[in-house]
């Protein structure tokens, strides 16, 4: 125990160095009006969940941009539409319908509170949504003019920087020869992000975004450099790049988007989103899967929406258009854009043309390697969806081209001999949705061009208010090529798996909310270092108490069963091991007072096989969040100890942010961390953000890998925003 006082005691003294000083008073000289963090603790676990399978380096922005939204343009529930509400993604089919049949029932909402005598919304659900709508019995829909999206239409400019302060090893020499040999990175080590966004209403979205990662060059050109002295084992890397560097931001994006109300209901320019049915065949971007929240497995799509995110992958680029009459719509699309890909000569393959041999998703271009990746495939779609809307029942159809500029073979291993290979692939698809009373039945079939199927149904049944259940089976073939689709899967793609979900939410007694699933998949084919069919199951479940709105708890058990390769010769196809992992959850969230909140959260895991024995490890953090009403000044504080036995065992936890940026880092090895985040406003109209937050290590002498090693068991992060509003 003392040795993690002695921890607590050599961070905060490191906290106060001059550095951190300066920055944390400098911030205070303009402090004002804080903004709530978009995300609720249900949201919060759902994107945990996702950094889990994706990464830390996931970007998040797609799926809490709407949150952002609508908590400063409040849905007014006597004016509002079905797909509205279910685009909040907090809540569920029926307790959408069972609003729009109370306003049936009882005519328009008098007040916000009203909404507490309907069954279906439970206090928890009710205490999420509040910070998201309104009742306003005055306001009407106008049509849409250009003189009424200029005089009620809203600015915004964000400008970010971020950087680790400590220096890393692909920073520490960076000339010709070391970039042109891939050991150093071409530029500095800040991370530069910008964004504009106009809006009016819901109605009008104009913006653009630029990004430049942290090691890419940034409005300055790098001198050629000849690859032919190189050597490497792969082919095709002796490829000369001709001609100066990309300059400016790496990463540009912009978009146009107007939604109408007649004929034309949405027409979208630039960078744009496309989401159908259940994803088996179409959702570009990241979606919600598997999680506590079992009354929202059910996939609410939103057809054609503006992108306004960072991620260099999860996008259309071209032109959509939605057409409708009464409750028919089709949408078409067309995109086209280059993308990056490991490209290998035709001369060192012996085949007549170049191939791709990978695509590469990271969106980094630091190195020389990475760098030559960049923008070397054209990826082209041409797609639709032609659906029916009614009250309760919901079907459509959707059609997908996808071509290449070049043929795609990736480098052949045993788990990817059915992956897609080829320039060219074709997807259809059938989705239904219908919802009869308090049951909600839907699914999706897709079909790829080589004739492979992929399917999902389930139903959301609420046999009682305080009782309901879940259920999803899916299935995808082995061979199964969607390239843009996004299922509720276990796996990274949606192919090869076969699973079903059985889940139960239960309020048995007041105050008390039990939810919980069991998922039980297997893999016909092989995986990457699974060299065997495979079958394994995964469960959690969670008890909540929430007596009201300032206090908040909950304790949670998860395990997972994926089996992999038990370590061997890895020439022949080696035998299996099962991987067991669990983890014990303790999270309590409570108001002090009206500006002050506390959470706690321990967690504890356990990971279990054959080859290494019993791993363990666990987190314990302290957050202290201020936000008076009408105060100066905004911050959060946490201050965390983590003690894992490896990599294999880290923990991932949320973490408050600048807005619009999201940290979902992963814990281990053994240290200790804090960070504050200060929020204020200069003037009207003008947000400064500042965040640091520093990580310190007792059992390592370096932190991280490759070119982003330091060297010292410390690493501090440093992240500055300023947001114009007019």
């Amino acid at each position: 125990m003392s040795n993690k006082i002695n921890i607590c005691k050599l961070c905060f003294h490191r906290a106060s160095s001059l550095t951190f000083i300066l920055l944390f008073w400098t911030s205070l000289l303009c402090a004002q009006t804080p903004v709530e963090p978009a995300a609720d603790d249900a949201t919060e676990q759902k994107i945990e969940k996702i950094a889990e399978e994706a990464g830390e380096d996931m970007d998040a922005n797609t799926l809490l941009d709407k949150l952002n939204y609508y908590r400063e343009h409040k849905i007014d529930l006597n004016h509002t539409t079905r797909e509205e509400l279910k685009d909040l993604l907090l809540l569920s089919d029926i307790q959408v319908e069972a609003i729009f049949s109370h306003i049936a029932r009882h005519g328009d909402f008098l007040t916000l509170q009203e909404i507490q005598t309907i069954d279906e919304l439970d206090q928890e659900t009710i205490f999420r949504i509040l910070p998201f709508v309104t009742v306003d019995n005055t306001r009407i829909f106008e049509k849409i003019s250009l003189g009424k999206i200029f005089t009620e239409g809203k600015n915004s400019l964000m400008i970010r920087d971020q950087q680790v302060l400590e220096k890393q090893a692909g920073y520490e020499d960076q000339n010709d020869s070391t970039y042109a040999l891939n050991k150093s990175y071409s530029g500095s080590q800040h991370k530069i992000y910008a964004k504009y966004r106009f809006t009016s209403g819901n109605r009008v979205s104009i913006g653009f975004t630029a990004e430049k990662d942290a090691g890419e060059e940034f409005f300055k050109g790098t001198q050629q450099f000849s690859f032919d002295s190189l050597t490497n084992d792969m082919k095709g890397l002796n490829k000369i790049i001709e001609g100066p560097q990309h300059t400016g931001f790496d990463f540009y994006s912009a978009h146009i988007f107007i939604k109408g109300n007649g004929i034309i209901r949405n027409i979208a320019l630039g960078d744009f989103q496309a989401q159908y049915g259940q994803g088996v065949v179409l959702w570009s971007g990241l979606a919600f899967g598997k999680s506590t929240d079992i009354m929202n497995l059910k996939r609410n799509a939103r057809g054609i929406l503006p992108y306004t995110s960072s991620d260099e992958n999860a996008f259309l680029r071209g032109g959509a258009i939605a057409l409708g009459i009464k409750k028919f719509q089709l949408d078409v699309f067309y995109s086209r854009h280059k993308i990056d890909g490991h490209v290998v000569s035709g001369t060192d393959t012996l085949t007549v043309e170049d191939i791709i041999a990978a695509f590469q998703t990271g969106g980094y271009h630091r190195t020389s390697s990475e760098y030559r990746d960049r923008h070397t495939v054209t990826e082209s779609h041409v797609g639709g969806h032609f659906g029916y809307k009614g009250t309760n029942l919901t079907m459509g159809i959707t059609a997908l081209t996808t071509k290449y500029s070049l043929y795609r073979f990736p480098i052949p291993f045993g788990y990817n001999q059915y992956d897609f290979s080829g320039d060219k692939n074709f997807n259809s698809g059938f989705d239904i949705s219908y919802l009869y009373r308090n049951v909600s039945l839907f699914g999706e079939v897709g079909q790829s061009m080589n004739g492979a199927i992929g399917y999902l149904g389930g139903a959301l049944i609420s046999l009682d208010p305080r009782f309901a259940i879940s259920l999803l089976h899916r299935h995808f073939d082995k061979d199964y090529h969607a390239l843009m689709s996004n299922a509720v899967s276990e796996n990274s793609k949606d192919q090869n798996e076969t699973g079903t979900l059985i889940g139960i939410s239960a309020k048995p007694i007041r105050y008390f909310q039990f939810n919980a699933y069991y998922d039980q998949f297997s893999f016909p084919w092989l995986k990457y270092q699974v060299d065997a069919p495979s079958k394994g199951y995964e469960y959690l479940a969670q008890l909540n108490y929430t007596p009201n709105k300032t206090f908040d708890t909950y304790i949670r058990i998860k395990q997972q069963n994926k089996p992999e390769n038990f370590p061997g010769d890895q020439v022949v196809i080696n035998g299996l091991q099962d991987v067991v992992q669990t983890n014990y959850r303790f999270n309590i969230k409570y108001k002090v007072t009206k500006s002050i909140t506390l959470a706690n959260r321990v967690e504890y895991v356990t990971l279990e096989k054959k080859s290494t024995g019993v791993q363990k490890g666990y987190i314990i953090y302290q957050d202290i969040n201020y936000k008076p009403m009408k105060s100066k000044i905004s911050f959060s504080l946490r201050y965390i100890l983590f003690d894992t036995d490896s990599y294999d065992t880290r923990i991932y936890a949320y973490e408050n942010d600048v807005l619009y940026a999201y940290s979902i880092p992963s814990y281990y090895y053994k240290g200790s961390k804090y960070y504050f985040l200060v929020h204020y406003s200069i003037v009207r109209g003008i947000d400064c953000w500042v965040r640091v937050g520093r990580t310190a290590y007792d059992n390592q002498q370096t932190v991280g890998s490759g070119l982003d090693v330091i060297d010292g068991s410390q690493k501090t992060e440093v992240k500055a925003q300023i947001r114009f509003q007019f």
